[in-house]
């Protein structure tokens, strides 16, 4: 007998002005499975959770739970009806406790008083935190956690609450592989117990990990459905992008240049330890290593974000002081950070805005904008990106977050940097968009900008990379090319392996 789906969407419709966000979407989510929602950005998944956390309302279609019809006019109705989201951005007040903000909204109060009895709500909040192994404290602030802990704070939110369908909207992207692990066991529980888990990703090695069936979107449209053990990598991104992806990774000749970069024996007490390492005009040089490696913070040292206590850097051949990131810019250095959206964007400003924050003296003439060369600009870096927007005056936030990261790299490029710093360039844009995103790092490379790429993807470090340099403790542990760089060996080092 076949199995009665727990909610099903029927000729879902969404619009906004100018923009068909949803068109006639339908799917069917069961309980007891973990239904994986993929899709390029822009593709219209983040409409859909929103429609059933009931942020936005449906200009049509049929939403049913157990069989009946339902409407989804608010938030607080969503979770009446047993529907908890785990949005992909923090909503979390970092000067409250994590109790408080487990139970924000809904904070239990003294017998017979109105007063809120935190004793009892730190003690509730460290049994949910317990339940699910995770290692907090109910009564630590929120302050005082790292990125991925505050995500495991988001977790256990919403997993306090009885709910029936959880969706999880790019959960993974702040946590380490065992924490990955951790809330995958989760998953697997709840699944056990038979809730329903809408899993939002674009690491298609977590899909088929974790989820039962994966459903594709594309421009705002359902594709199609399929079961996870029955598909490919190759098949879903064909599906996603309307093509197949040919050459998805570089393929470059490339040649040595000159030296651009030294540093020797730079160092920071408890964060980093004796970098030394050069890098070459037209370069790749990709940094891999585990969460909390050093990885970022030798870039924000590289660029005058945090001190260095020791060591040097030269530029050229000749000594530099980097004391600031206004050192480092006047250098011919750009930094393209990995939270685009708190460090790298201006998201309530226009997209012209964005394009030329970084060559504001070069718009004005006197006291007055020089609006011919800012118009240049503007226009240079949307057409050398290929960045989609409807026009300059279109605000960042509102672009996908491929188009947003294209954004914070263009305007780096406006500055003509010898040197450009890419912290996980491709976090949490789909595959369409990295492949842009790698031709566009392809073509710097080509036009001999050097570059220091950062990621977390394994596959990416090793495709684009032309030497890869392993951190581990805030140490380099190790530097591969060519054949000898493999899955294998990098995590060898960034565990903390040796050369025998």
């Amino acid at each position: 007998m076949e199995q009665i789906p727990l909610l099903q969407l029927r000729h879902i419709e969404k619009s906004f002005p100018g923009v068909k966000a949803l068109k006639d979407v339908s799917l069917d989510i069961h309980p007891g499975e973990c239904h994986a929602l993929l899709g390029e950005n822009g593709a219209g998944k983040s409409t859909l959770i929103k429609v059933l956390a009931g942020i936005y309302d449906e200009d049509g279609g049929d939403i049913i739970l157990d069989g009946a019809a339902i409407k989804i006019p608010d938030v607080h109705k969503s979770k009446e009806l047993g529907i908890s989201v785990i949005h992909q951005e923090l909503i979390l007040v970092p000067y409250m406790t994590i109790a408080e903000n487990i139970y924000l909204g809904q904070e239990l109060t003294k017998k017979r008083s109105p007063f809120i009895d935190r004793e009892t709500m730190e003690g509730e909040a460290q049994k949910v935190l317990d339940n699910f192994n995770l290692n907090l404290s109910a009564g630590a602030h929120v302050a005082s956690l790292s990125v991925a802990q505050q995500q495991m704070v988001e977790i256990a939110k919403a997993l306090s609450t009885d709910a029936r369908i959880i969706i999880m909207d790019e959960p993974t992207a702040a946590l380490t592989n065992r924490e990955t692990d951790q809330l995958f066991e989760l998953v697997r529980t709840m699944k056990a117990q038979g809730k329903a888990i809408i899993f939002v990703s674009h690491r298609m090695e977590e899909l088929f990990a974790i989820s039962d069936r994966i459903t594709v979107m594309r421009d705002g449209e359902y594709i199609g459905t399929k079961m996870t053990a029955e598909t490919d990598r190759k098949e879903l991104i064909a599906m996603m992008v309307g093509r197949p992806l040919k050459d998805f990774y570089l393929k470059r000749d490339h040649q040595k240049g000159e030296e651009v970069l030294r540093v020797q024996n730079l160092s920071r007490e408890g964060v980093l330890k004796d970098i030394s390492f050069s890098l070459h005009k037209g370069e790749i040089l990709g940094l891999s290593g585990i969460v909390g490696a050093g990885r970022t913070e030798l870039a924000r040292a590289l660029f005058g974000i945090d001190p260095h206590d020791g060591g040097e850097i030269f530029m050229n051949g000749s000594p530099v002081t980097i004391g600031k990131a206004q050192d480092a810019m006047n250098l011919g250095i750009g930094f393209v950070p990995e939270d685009r959206k708190q460090q790298g964007l201006f998201l309530q400003e226009r997209v012209g805005f964005n394009l030329t924050i970084q060559v504001l003296k070069e718009c004005f003439r006197w006291i007055r904008t020089n609006n011919r060369r800012e118009d240049d600009f503007i226009r240079k870096g949307i057409e050398s990106l290929a960045i989609k927007a409807h026009s300059p005056s279109q605000k960042v936030n509102e672009l996908s977050g491929g188009n947003q990261q294209k954004v914070v790299i263009a305007k780096w490029l406006a500055r003509n940097p010898r040197i450009l710093i890419l912290d996980e360039p491709t976090r949490g844009i789909d595959v369409g968009a990295k492949t842009e995103i790698y031709r566009i790092i392809g073509d710097l490379a080509k036009q001999g900008v050097a570059i220091i790429m950062i990621s977390s993807e394994l596959p990416e470090i090793l495709n684009m990379s032309d030497r890869i340099l392993v951190m581990y403790q805030g140490g380099i542990m190790g530097e591969l090319a060519g054949e000898e760089a493999t899955q294998e060996k990098i995590m060898h080092y960034a565990t903390g392996g040796r050369d025998e």
